[in-house]
């Protein structure tokens, strides 16, 4: 008997945040992408994993680049502070051809067509004739 080979995905995200700083629509000329903010410790092939994964994305590439958090100096009138803003990673997510749409500007057809109908209403009861001049 053939011992049966498993993929083995190591599924341990949650204590991973990543956070979207920004995304952009496919063009002509480039694909989607989608810049995050991750922890240094992530690699390019995690931060894949994450998205096909857990929200189905068709992920063709990723470019990481690691930032250093700026130092920062308060004088007081006694004593100096230091501190640092912790250190992070970015990631920019750039997505298959086929995918087009990151969803910015994403228009939900329930509520627009409520928010038209609002506004409508609210010029349709106004009587322009009857201002006083």
């Amino acid at each position: 008997m053939l011992a049966q080979v498993t993929k083995q995905f190591r599924m341990w995200m949650p204590s991973m945040p990543m956070v979207l700083v920004s995304a952009r629509n496919a063009t002509a000329r480039q694909p989607a992408r989608a810049t995050f903010r991750v922890l240094p410790k992530m690699t390019k092939h995690e931060i894949k994993e994450y998205l096909t994964q857990i929200y189905n994305l068709p992920v063709d590439k990723v470019n990481t680049a690691n930032y250093l958090g700026k130092r920062k100096l308060v004088r007081g009138t006694t004593k100096v502070i230091r501190y640092k803003y912790k250190d992070f990673k970015k990631a920019i997510v750039s997505f298959d051809r086929s995918f087009t749409n990151v969803g910015i500007g994403l228009r939900i057809p329930e509520i627009d067509d409520d928010t038209e109908n609002n506004n409508n209403n609210n010029n349709n009861n106004y009587d322009y004739d009857s201002q006083p001049k």
